[in-house]
């Protein structure tokens, strides 16, 4: 070793150290993408704090770095024998290290000099971007030339990383017996036994069992606006979560004239009065519509009786549908679908690339008239990357685990039910009354937890919340059911309560024990239940066929917003009930209902149609059959609506500019 050389007597510190280093360089690219772009990005609003945002990056930054680094660290890691590790692997270790990060810093750079014709942190389906394009090298150098100080940058940062590189020193460590030997490989088995679980954790985002990969959405929870999220972002991280990850093509079946012609997501507000109404959102985790009895009256021969006595009540005073239905099957499908109007097509839209678009949603769009809005989710505060999204769309305020164990008046930790979230009964309460605290016109959604696996309820109720059948999930619901009667009863009391519109539906279906909901329409079978004390919108039972992302149209349509705006879905108290539709995405195929048909298309070719309310088990293929003027007319409007949402992702128009 030469003696200019920094070591270390120990491989695992070593490569700590260097690991620091990249963290380092990593924050100074980040400083040089804030000055290269420092009008663009406003870093003020919401509460947030450098705190917040050093947080943030810290998290994208480790999962980046694990992820890029995996083979410099078993290198370093890996017991080797020291003189095979002297003489051939760490020579190797130290130049797969200054590459690799070499060439992290330069996207990071790069990018900087990208985000002004994106508004975001480059993704992979910039390989699609460019695809087509002949003058790359051009361009390419170009930029170079123009950003020449950039390219400066990242060469004096390979340099460093060169320079700086911390060698481990062998002449103060020899294995020379049986003893130091035992020693010196116990040793780097335990540090290779400890860094795994942390490697996994940081590539992840956190080690908790709640925790999903973190996606380049969760970005949005440390900062105030979307275009603040770049600089907690990456690169590299941003590149690699969206390898493999299908990108929004448009399909091209018709002409931009033709496609406007058939559907379009835009809404042009009928001119009528503005009601500024409170609008209260429940989504209630797994709560499929098989579980109400109120909604399942021929269900068993008429002898089922359902989980739900609570919500039976509600439904004898609310609006419900003959068929409603959820627009995916995971929570992450029903968030953007109920409070932004946006389906899920191919994959959960806010695990995508295009999940850093400009997009809005009720809270968003209600803010504009001056709604105060906030967010409720009993879990522990950013999981789920629901805080995200929130923050994403226009919610305001966010109360989560940490905002309600700080509330006096409740249980505290006490309430936590230990795997999710505050248990339903505590946190509706809370929910009800920090509302009564809210400036009025006010929009406000909470996002149970109680009825998810693993399915328990709290210890005091367990003796009347039994185990009533071999499904799990029932007694959980039977709990939130009287979760719910509790949080109407206390919102009755409110001072806001009667200029409010509740609406009730859950983020996805669960487990079931009736075949006509175990079909691929029965799967996504979930409540729609539109509740007005004022009674200006009437109980009943409407034929519409209702959807998740028809909630947002309906209630601004109703509150009469002025303003245009996106949204997939359509308002369900106005139009013929023949005119109503459906669709969700299942494994490749997108299934669509309407009048009497549910149509399964592959984006190619109609693969099944079945008459579901005549074959509710859809045993019946009927496309041979079916008049055929009626089937191409269905097909025709669902390629206009993939495609509309194929070219409004792709091309960031969900928002009227």
């Amino acid at each position: 070793m030469k003696k200019h050389r920094i070591t270390t007597p120990f491989a695992p510190l070593s490569f700590a150290l260097n690991m620091i280093l990249v963290y380092v360089m990593y924050a100074v690219c980040r400083v040089a993408y804030y000055l290269e772009n420092f009008d663009a990005f406003s870093l003020t609003g919401d509460g947030v704090t450098w705190q917040q945002m050093f947080k943030g990056s810290l998290v994208f930054d480790t999962s980046a770095i694990l992820y890029t680094n995996a083979l410099y660290a078993l290198l370093m890691l890996l017991p080797f024998t020291d003189r095979f590790f002297n003489k051939y692997i760490e020579r190797i270790a130290r130049w797969v290290f200054v590459a690799v990060n070499s060439i992290c810093v330069y996207m990071n750079l790069a990018d900087g000099a990208y985000f002004r014709f994106t508004g975001r942190r480059t993704t992979s389906s910039v390989f699609q971007e460019f695809g087509n394009e002949n003058n790359l090298f051009g361009i390419f150098l170009t930029e170079v030339v123009n950003h020449w100080y950039l390219l400066l940058l990242g060469i004096a940062i390979t340099m460093v990383l060169a320079k700086a590189y911390v060698y481990t020193s062998y002449k103060r460590r020899q294995v020379t017996s049986k003893t130091t030997t035992l020693v010196y490989y116990s040793a780097r088995v335990i540090v290779l036994l400890l860094f795994v679980p942390l490697c996994v954790g940081g590539m992840r985002g956190g080690l908790g069992h709640g925790i999903r990969p973190i996606t380049i959405s969760n970005a949005n929870q440390y900062v105030s606006t979307p275009a603040d999220a770049a600089l907690i972002l990456n690169t590299p991280f941003s590149m690699l979560r969206t390898i493999s990850k299908k990108s929004f093509v448009d399909p091209g079946y018709f002409s931009e004239k033709e496609l406007n012609s058939i559907y379009s997501p835009v809404k042009i507000p009928v001119k009528t009065d503005f009601r500024r109404k409170n609008i209260v959102i429940l989504i209630v985790e797994s709560f499929g519509r098989e579980y109400i009895g109120a909604m399942n009256k021929d269900l068993d021969d008429g002898n089922y009786r359902g989980f739900t006595p609570n919500i039976d009540s509600l439904v004898e005073r609310s609006l419900t549908f003959d068929y409603s239905f959820a627009n995916g099957r995971k929570s992450i499908d029903g968030m953007p679908s109920i409070l932004s109007s946006i389906p899920m097509f191919v994959e959960p839209f806010f695990l995508t690339s295009s999940s850093m678009n400009d997009v809005s949603g009720i809270a968003g769009e209600l803010g504009k008239e001056g709604y105060h809005s906030a967010f409720f989710h009993g879990a522990p505060n950013g999981s789920m990357g629901f805080e995200a999204f929130a923050k994403a769309t226009g919610f305001k305020e966010y109360y989560g685990k940490d905002e309600y164990e700080s509330d006096k008046r409740f249980g505290g930790k006490d309430d936590f039910d230990g795997s999710w979230a505050i248990w339903d009964e505590p946190f509706l309460q809370f929910f009800a009354k920090t509302m009564s605290g809210f400036r009025e016109p006010f929009v406000s959604v909470v996002f149970t937890a109680s009825s998810h696996h693993p399915f328990n309820v709290p210890e005091k109720y367990r003796a009347e919340f039994k185990d009533v059948d071999s499904n799990p999930i029932h007694k959980c619901i039977r709990y939130t059911d009287k979760a719910l009667g509790e949080f109407f009863r206390t919102a009755e009391r409110q001072p806001w309560y009667k200029n409010t519109i509740f609406v009730m539906t859950s983020d996805h279906t669960n487990i079931s024990d009736h075949d006509v909901y175990r079909t691929d329409l029965g799967v996504y079978s979930a409540p729609i239940i539109i509740y007005d004390p004022s009674g200006d919108i009437a109980p009943g039972r409407s034929h519409h066929i209702a959807q998740q992302i028809d909630i947002m149209p309906t209630l601004l349509s109703y509150i009469g917003y002025p303003r245009p705006y996106i949204a997939f879905g359509e308002n369900l108290l106005d139009g013929s009930a023949d005119d109503s539709w459906a669709v969700n995405y299942n494994n490749g195929v997108y299934q669509y209902v309407k009048g009497e048909y549910f149509m399964q298309y592959d984006g190619e070719a109609i693969r099944t149609l079945y008459n579901f309310r005549n074959d509710p088990l859809q045993k019946h293929n009927i496309i041979s059959s079916a008049p055929k003027a009626e089937v191409k007319s269905m097909e025709k409007e669902l390629k206009a609506i993939i495609q509309s949402y194929m070219k409004r992702m792709h091309d960031n128009q969900l928002i009227i500019k």
